[in-house]
Formats: structure tokens, C-alpha cells, sequence
């Protein structure tokens, strides 16, 4: 191993936060990691860590290791982007991350068919809603619903995400159609919720154009769409959900939309993310392949809502 591997090999530890993450991460042993970074502070002839049994702090000279090894990988990154470029034929490994809903509906079909297009792309999806560091886990692509918050990376808008409101025909034949929105206080609901978020209301705008909220009435949470629109169906609850989670349900009568009338506010917007304007080639076409798919007007999950351009005002 030279000294750029030993470098990025700090950089890992220290961004990782231990030995053993940055071990985990690589699929190696605990003691490899020990004994590079030992070689490297041999090699330059500078304590890097200030180690003890279970943490490690950075020296004033690893610090200064630290911020070279981001300039290097950095560097190294754009290299082989630039020489991906002049291939004629994509190839190489696409990393991609994004909740499991979106992967299932949106991208494992574009998946297919771009590996048939072009076999010596690969293709490693990692998914789950947490958000991750995108530039450290050397992902290419990130599909997200909701506005970037870190400034560095690069946000492109894919689609609107319109909310629906949906309830099963036995829920219906239970409970009764609401007719206004205060109907839905009393009704059970099922709602999205995570470390994060909790959704007790529904955002929307009344007669006057004045932007209120409602409470609902959540008996039943979880942090998967999928789960909460098996809540919805099991008619024992309704869901508020984003319209690109939902899949056949309306088209088939399993669930239907309720208080079409109201002007629901636009739900998160969905955004590819990357961390450097100059894709690679591979990267950039998978990029367009899942915008075309997805539909640069009229997002492709609304087709699944017949007439839903004439609903909540949209």
C-alpha cells in the first residue's frame, strides 16, 4: 500500500469516526487499519492520532493530513472522471442511494433496462431513508423528496409530489365519507413518522386562500410508505400520502381519494443529488434515463390517480 492509500485511509477513519467503522467499511480487519495509519506516521516521520483504547484524536499535524487527504480524493475523483469521459462505451460502477419505495416504483425498472443498454455499468443501490454523507460513501447518485440542506452537492429537481387523501371502500362503509376537512380529527389515521418527523396534520388552504392546518387522528404510525398504505387498505385507518407512494390502488378501487375539493398544499418535491457538477458519463445518462422515465411534466405516478390533475386544486 502506498502513501494516497494510507492518506484516504485516515481520511476514512477520521470521517467514520473509528478504526473499526472505517474497518467495517472496507470489509477488512480492525488491525490492518491500525498498522497502515502506523506506517504512515512512519513514512512522514509525524505522530497523525493521538490514540487510546476505545477513541483517537486528530494532532495538529494530522489535521493538516486530514485536509490534504480531501484535496487528494477529491483530485483522484476528478481524474477518473475526466478519463470516463472519453470512453465510447459507459462502464464502471454507478452507486446510487434512496428510500426503498422510490428504488422499487422508479428505479429498479430504469435499472434494468439501462444494464441492457449498456452491460459494463454496474450498479450498486443502497437503500433506507436515512440520509447519508454522500461524498464520503462515494455515492454518484441520491433520489430524495425534500430540499437539500447541505449547500456543497448538487440538487436537481426531478418531479412535484402532489398529496392525496385515501381511504379504503370498507373504511368508507365504516366511518362514512368525510365531507369537510374537520371530519378528519375524529377519523382514525395512519401517518408517516421517523426520528425526525412526526405528521399530526394536514397543511391546506381554506375558502378565503388562507393557508390553515388540521389536526388528525393518527392511531397508527410508521416510518414506511409501503406499510401505510397496508394500513389504509386494511380499511382501519386513512392515509395523507405523497402521490408518487401510491401505486394501483386508486386504478383498481382498493383506495380512494377523499375531499377532492380541498386545495391540499404541494407535498416535498423529488431531487436527484450528486456531489460534483461534471458527472461521468455513465452517471449522467443514468441521470437522464430516470428523468425521462419519471416524466419531465406530468410525473409518471399521477397517471395512477385518474383525474387527478382536477383534484385538491391542482
Amino acid at each position: 500500500m502506498d502513501t494516497t492509500s494510507r492518506l484516504l485511509m485516515l481520511l476514512d477513519v477520521v470521517e467514520r469516526g473509528s478504526f473499526a467503522n472505517a474497518a467495517e467499511s472496507r470489509n477488512i480487519d480492525r488491525s490492518v487499519i491500525s498498522k497502515q495509519i502506523s506506517k504512515l506516521e512512519d513514512e512522514l516521520s509525524v505522530r497523525l492520532l493521538n490514540r487510546s483504547t476505545r477513541s483517537f484524536s486528530l494532532t495538529a499535524a494530522g489535521a493538516e493530513m486530514v485536509k490534504k487527504a480531501t484535496e487528494l480524493r477529491e483530485l483522484l475523483s476528478e481524474t477518473i472522471r475526466m478519463a470516463e469521459n472519453y470512453h465510447l462505451e459507459p462502464r464502471g460502477t454507478i452507486k446510487i442511494t434512496s428510500s426503498t419505495i422510490i428504488a422499487k416504483r422508479y428505479l429498479q425498472p430504469v435499472i434494468n433496462d439501462f444494464q441492457k443498454r449498456f452491460p459494463q455499468v454496474e450498479v450498486e443501490l443502497i437503500l433506507g431513508d436515512t440520509l447519508v454523507d454522500i461524498v464520503a460513501e462515494g455515492i454518484d447518485l441520491a433520489f430524495r423528496v425534500g430540499e437539500l440542506k447541505d449547500s456543497s452537492l448538487i440538487a436537481r429537481k426531478l418531479a412535484r409530489n402532489r398529496l392525496v387523501i385515501l381511504a379504503s371502500p370498507d373504511f368508507i362503509e365504516t366511518y362514512g365519507m368525510p365531507e369537510k376537512m374537520a371530519d378528519l380529527e375524529s377519523l382514525p389515521a395512519a401517518s408517516y413518522t421517523n426520528a425526525t418527523i412526526r405528521v399530526t396534520e394536514v397543511e391546506y388552504k381554506n375558502a378565503q386562500g388562507e393557508q390553515v392546518t388540521q389536526k388528525i387522528n393518527s392511531v397508527f404510525r410508521a416510518n414506511d410508505a409501503e406499510v401505510l398504505l397496508l394500513k389504509a387498505l386494511s380499511g382501519s385507518a386513512f392515509v395523507i400520502a405523497p402521490a408518487f407512494i401510491v401505486g394501483d390502488e386508486v386504478l383498481n378501487g382498493k383506495l380512494i381519494p377523499l375531499l377532492t375539493d380541498v386545495n391540499l398544499l404541494n407535498y416535498r418535491e423529488m431531487y436527484a443529488i450528486y456531489p460534483h457538477r461534471d458527472l461521468p458519463v455513465r452517471t449522467r445518462l443514468f441521470y437522464d434515463a430516470v428523468r425521462d422515465f419519471i416524466g419531465k411534466d406530468k410525473p409518471i405516478w399521477e397517471k395512477n390517480i385518474p383525474n387527478f390533475e382536477h383534484m385538491y386544486q391542482g
